[in-house]
């Protein structure tokens, strides 16, 4: 077994392919294969699990991913240390849901936290792809929500993948909406008053259930509906078209400015929004401090 090899390992679980690992480390495919399937069979385990649809960590893969991160990040901290004389850089990966706060942590983590190189990552993405980058470790940590509705889906699928949710803060459902919208000015609004405005979502994908829905009621059907894959695109709609999602009530006047506004929405739902991490890998000096950031953000 050669550093080496663990860093192409870390690279194809990255980027979920054989081909794209290959590209960014500057060798040929089958040259990464063989190395792959070299270590392999030394160590006894298959690391991936290969199929039609591509390349995926095996249970066992998952963690030795672990350990191979842990190697190549203290190889890195000797060789800054005794070679070069300066700090490796520091990696951390998040993949959320579209939330603001997420984004205002991430950037305080980078402020405080960032040295003069890194390589960080913030994923806004879909509901399954972030417990599919938790449960390979592409993240190390995840953000979701979870309520009645969905609780037992979503837990089953944490379960599965050996990983856990941590509650950050209980909220009652809000809309957002334009400032200039009619409803702007009511301190309470009713599913009804919103029938004649569009609805907005955030697409899911493969994976479109109702059980995966970023905005909870989701099984509520509506006159006119939008999806949208990305938070700049919907809060320009919000804007433009008069129209409404459903969310927690949490908004950065940092990030959004004052032109889209929270609305207690009239329901007795309550959305518990979290983080998952994976059970078996302890979270790193980044991760802790990006949780931190995140109950600092959500308590101003």
């Amino acid at each position: 077994m050669t550093l080496q090899q663990l860093k192409y390992v870390i690279e194809v679980a990255n980027q979920g392919s054989i081909n794209e690992a290959a590209k960014r480390l500057f060798i040929s495919q089958p040259s990464l294969s063989n190395a792959i399937k070299d270590l392999e069979k030394e160590m006894q385990i298959a690391i991936f699990e290969r199929s039609n649809k591509g390349i995926s960590l095996s249970k066992e893969g998952v963690e030795f991913l672990s350990y191979a991160r842990q190697v190549v990040e203290q190889a890195e901290l000797l060789e800054g240390r005794y070679l070069d004389a300066k700090p490796s850089p520091q990696h951390f990966s998040v993949s959320t849901q579209h939330y603001a706060f997420a984004v205002n942590a991430f950037v305080n983590l980078c402020q405080e936290h960032g040295q003069d190189e890194y390589e960080f990552a913030l994923r806004e993405t879909k509901t399954y792809e972030i417990i599919e980058d938790v449960k390979s470790l592409r993240s190390e940590i995840g953000i979701l929500y979870l309520n009645e509705f969905n609780g037992k889906v979503i837990h089953k699928l944490l379960k599965e993948a050996n990983l856990q949710f941590n509650s950050l803060f209980t909220a009652k459902p809000h809309i957002f909406i334009s400032s200039k919208n009619p409803l702007a000015h009511q301190s309470i609004v009713t599913i009804e008053q919103l029938q004649q405005y569009p609805y907005l979502s955030f697409d899911q994908g493969e994976y479109n259930s109702f059980h995966f829905s970023e905005e909870i009621l989701s099984t509520l059907s509506h006159k006119k509906s939008i999806r949208v894959n990305d938070r700049a695109t919907l809060f320009n709609l919000l804007i433009g078209l008069n129209g409404y999602t459903i969310s927690t009530g949490v908004l950065s006047k940092d990030l959004n400015g004052n032109d889209i506004i929270p609305v207690p929405l009239d329901c007795e739902e309550v959305i518990n929004v979290g983080w998952i991490s994976h059970r078996n890998v302890a979270l790193s000096k980044l991760g802790y401090a990006y949780i931190q950031a995140l109950q600092q953000v959500i308590s101003t």
